[in-house]
């Protein structure tokens, strides 16, 4: 998806003016639930609701049956943003789809329903994207992609230390230039 002119800059600034807001510098791991308390986002696992009778079976079909047909959400009360998330994920994958999340909320996304009257799901493919975009960028700056690339930390070593996962670690690699500037640095 081919994005709005200057929104990777955009969103690579917020980033870092988020991290600052937190006291954190660009090298620092963040921590999503954190930045979601510092926003006032209520964040609330599965499998909390796994107690209520009548949503029980959902929640273990989404927990355990078919995890990997739900990540997380945001759900509106009024205006307020609420955050459900898969927590029988691995703790990396929890992160990145937090930081999904807050992306929506910080790039101002507005509410929509998450069904239509079919019950199938909606989504504005352009809104997911920028998200798709962000949550990374918010997890690994490109300043700090760039910093790991420099001090020769490999993908493991950088996404244990951010974390993520080594899969969104050699994406934020590739995206931020940092393994193509380091390698210059070197020259």
């Amino acid at each position: 998806m081919k994005f709005e002119r200057g929104f990777k800059a955009y969103a690579n600034r917020l980033a870092l003016e988020v991290r600052n807001d937190l006291k954190l510098d660009a090298n620092s791991p963040l921590c999503p639930w954190s930045l979601a308390e510092d926003l006032c986002i209520p964040v609330l696992r599965l499998r909390s609701f796994g107690s209520t009778p009548e949503l029980a079976g959902h929640v273990d079909y989404l927990a355990h049956r078919q995890p990997q047909i739900f990540s997380a959400i945001t759900v509106f009360r009024g205006r307020r943003r609420v955050i459900v998330h898969n927590d029988s994920h691995a703790p990396v994958r929890q992160r990145s789809d937090l930081a999904h999340e807050i992306a929506h909320a910080l790039l101002m996304h507005p509410p929509h329903p998450p069904f239509c009257g079919d019950g199938k799901r909606t989504y504005d493919p352009h809104l997911e994207a920028e998200a798709g975009w962000f949550g990374p960028v918010l997890l690994v700056p490109d300043d700090a992609a760039r910093w790991t690339a420099a001090c020769r930390m490999d993908a493991a070593s950088a996404a244990h230390h951010f974390g993520v996962s080594v899969e969104l670690m050699v994406f934020r690699f590739r995206m931020s230039g940092a393994l193509r500037i380091a390698g210059r640095r070197r020259a």
